[in-house]
């Protein structure tokens, strides 16, 4: 059995009187490829913004290598799913990598090129950031949370924005970087094919725990149904 990475237990959030999660709990453990699913609304957004430590629960609570999320906010990497920024900036893809700042003394921008190498961007550094493509600034957001070998990575829905053919290659590469680098991934997703096919487990999500587990055991009508409504359930991408 794995070590486990990330503990949520018994936790709730609430806006104000409004109860956004409920006594959530689940373990992602060292290795996993986890995906939260779950309707809009549902609380999924809410949840990693606890798990990284820019909400407090209301009880409960969450434990990052048995640690409070901001004690070992250098360890994670986060990709929103929206990252608003002013497309007339004259910023470049180098300088907006070097935003990315670590206190570590062996950590420094030489880290970036290779991060970017690693995502298949080469030779883009010197690129105007308002001039990427949707799937390339992607790419570039998983770069800079690539760096400095981070322990965990969080993604909230990381295909937002890409057309089918690049949404299956920003998986690909997520799965790349679990796989090679042996590191933690947690994903928020709406496709239900790319979980069944990417993640190892599945934890569905609507303001409570409806469920958890591998995909095989999570991902039937019956759950579903359970948490989509009538109607949801697998189809097929072209």
């Amino acid at each position: 059995m794995n070590q486990p990475i990330i503990v949520v237990k018994n936790l709730t959030y609430k806006f104000g009187n409004f109860v956004a999660l409920d006594n959530i709990n689940f373990v992602v453990e060292e290795g996993d490829m986890a995906a939260i699913i779950g309707p809009n609304g549902s609380g999924k957004t809410t949840l990693l913004k606890n798990i990284i430590g820019v909400y407090e629960p209301a009880t409960g609570n969450v434990k990052i290598f048995n640690k409070q999320p901001r004690q070992v906010v250098r360890s994670i990497g986060y990709v929103p799913q929206k990252f608003e920024f002013d497309h007339d900036v004259p910023i470049t893809v180098y300088e907006f990598m070097a935003l990315e700042k670590c206190r570590e003394t062996k950590h420094s921008c030489t880290n970036i090129i290779r991060a970017l190498k690693e995502v298949g961007l080469n030779n883009i550094e010197k690129n105007k950031l308002g001039e990427l493509s949707g799937g390339q600034f992607q790419r570039v957001m998983i770069a800079k949370a690539l760096l400095h070998e981070k322990a965990i990575l969080i993604f909230d829905e990381p295909s937002t924005g890409i057309d089918i053919a690049g949404e299956q290659t920003i998986y690909d590469l997520i799965e790349k970087i679990n796989k090679e680098r042996g590191t933690t991934c947690l994903i928020v997703s709406h496709e239900l094919n790319v979980v069944n096919k990417y993640a190892n487990k599945v934890i569905c999500l609507n303001k409570k725990m409806i469920c958890s587990g591998t995909p095989e055991t999570v991902i039937t009508p019956k759950n579903l149904k359970k948490l989509y409504g009538i109607g949801a359930g697998l189809y097929h991408t072209h």
